[in-house]
């Protein structure tokens, strides 16, 4: 039991930091970003190339694959969300095209057989009975840290305070003097950061392959529709819920039901609460 709660703790902080950079995108930009899990996916890709092709540190390929990724999420946002973003369907599935050219590119780059990360820190712990990996609990730990800086800035900084207006009404906020565009774009640029760390450390926790981007998209598309689209509280209670959820599946029943549960839930809160657990709430 301990084993079970100790490993269900572990993921689901990494399922929170999965989920909640999508959940950004769609209450401030009301975008439902389908690139985000290949964003996650290539942010693997970069941090195996420089720590484990070119010998970086670990922390120095983290810190690259975090700032490429928000990098990704600038040029994705400037190039083709902005040009694009009176049709918000056609947004959609910009965004779903540019997830499968991005598998095509990683497939070209670094062949399409899996890979194994290194881990950040080798070694691993005993807690009780339980054995937990470095690697893992420095994720977990590297996740709530991101989460809490996240929330601080949402509720203390000036363009904190801007994300939560438009979260609540965009033509309110624009009257008000926020700067959309600069907003969307910050907004993206965060999502992408917190999409890239999210990749290196689900790629470490799994394995990374060119197709590895559904996972993590469907968990983050999981979270936020049980939770209430758009609602950061929402994702982290749920993150919770579905981690545990699924270890407890894996631990006590089969390896094989991964993640069906989880789409049974889904499907229960569709047809008894379809704005989700928490409802839509801004930011």
């Amino acid at each position: 039991m301990l084993e079970i709660i100790i490993q269900g703790v572990l993921l689901s902080g990494l399922y929170a930091l999965i989920a909640v950079g999508f959940t950004l995108i769609f209450s401030v930009g009301r975008v439902l970003n389908l690139a985000y899990g290949a964003y996650i996916m290539v942010a693997g890709y970069i941090y195996f190339y420089f720590s484990q092709l070119l010998g970086l540190p670990p922390i120095a390929g983290l810190l690259l694959a975090g700032i490429l990724g928000a990098c990704m999420g600038l040029l994705k946002y400037n190039l083709i969300v902005k040009p694009l973003k009176a049709d918000h369907i056609a947004v959609e599935i910009s965004t779903l095209i540019l997830a499968v050219v991005l598998q095509s590119a990683v497939i070209l780059c670094f062949g399409n057989s899996a890979k194994i990360l290194l881990p950040i820190i080798p070694g691993v712990i005993h807690i009780g009975n339980a054995t937990v990996t470095y690697n893992v609990l420095v994720a977990t730990i590297a996740s709530w840290l991101i989460l809490i800086g996240l929330y601080l800035f949402i509720k203390r900084t000036h363009v904190g305070r801007a994300m939560m207006a438009v979260s609540m009404d965009t033509k309110g906020a624009s009257i008000s003097g926020v700067d959309i565009d600069k907003i969307n774009m910050i907004t993206w640029g965060i999502s992408g950061f917190l999409g890239a760390i999210a990749g290196v450390f689900f790629a470490s926790y799994t394995q990374l392959s060119p197709t590895m981007w559904v996972a993590p998209l469907i968990i983050a598309i999981a979270i936020v529709i049980v939770g209430g689209i758009g609602s950061i509280i929402g994702t982290l209670v749920v993150a919770h819920i579905i981690g545990f959820m699924e270890i407890i599946s894996v631990a006590l029943i089969s390896p094989q039901l991964r993640g069906v549960f989880t789409m049974l839930l889904i499907i229960l809160v569709l047809v008894i609460r379809p704005k989700g657990l928490f409802g839509r709430e801004e930011l």
